[in-house]
């Protein structure tokens, strides 16, 4: 269930134009941004987006501009943990890795505590906040934390939405999903 479901929304990602994945990131960041939660938030976490994802980028640029500390995750493969390191560039200061994913190249660790929101990116989200990786589970470990006591937010785009996940007694649902077209709080 779980691999047909993922190479479905894969399907329906890899057909979607690049214009328009680029309007519909705009508009998730801007439900993001002008959400409550996000202006209150003093630390964010976002992801450094992989193609066929969200594109987060104006949510790092809004929060510098407003003060707010921004870090990204840095993989530990052998240890299968992330850890946020702040970041002060989508440019510089970045390093690509296994899969083609982009990781801080190293920066000051913010600590689990200190985290106020977290973006959690996913293949597919269903509409009680459960959510299907890639599969490595990084961000099941990362949320269950005893640590992280901020408010998990998934980004998707509406096409990555379904009616139901498959979910195991490990996967940790998210607080809140942000997509282009509707923002919906568990």
């Amino acid at each position: 269930m779980k691999h047909s479901l993922r190479k479905t929304i894969r399907e329906k990602l890899s057909a979607m134009a690049p214009a328009v994945a680029h309007a519909k990131s705009m508009a998730v960041c801007k439900r993001l941004m002008d959400m409550p939660e996000f202006k209150k938030s003093e630390v964010v976490m976002i992801y450094l987006p992989i193609p066929e994802e969200v594109d987060v980028s104006p949510v790092a640029l809004r929060g510098w501009q407003e003060q707010k500390v921004i870090c990204a995750p840095k993989i530990s493969w052998d240890r299968r943990h992330m850890l946020p390191i702040e970041i002060r560039s989508l440019q510089s200061g970045l390093v690509s890795t296994v899969k083609g994913l982009r990781e801080p190249d190293d920066g000051e660790p913010i600590g689990m505590e200190s985290l106020d929101m977290v973006l959690v990116p996913a293949l597919v989200f269903d509409r009680q906040g459960n959510r299907l990786g890639r599969g490595a589970g990084f961000y099941d470990r990362f949320l269950a934390d005893k640590g992280f006591g901020g408010i998990s937010v998934g980004i998707a785009f509406g096409e990555q939405i379904v009616d139901e996940v498959p979910v195991h007694s490990h996967d940790v649902p998210v607080n809140m999903l942000v997509t282009d077209e509707e923002i919906i709080r568990f």
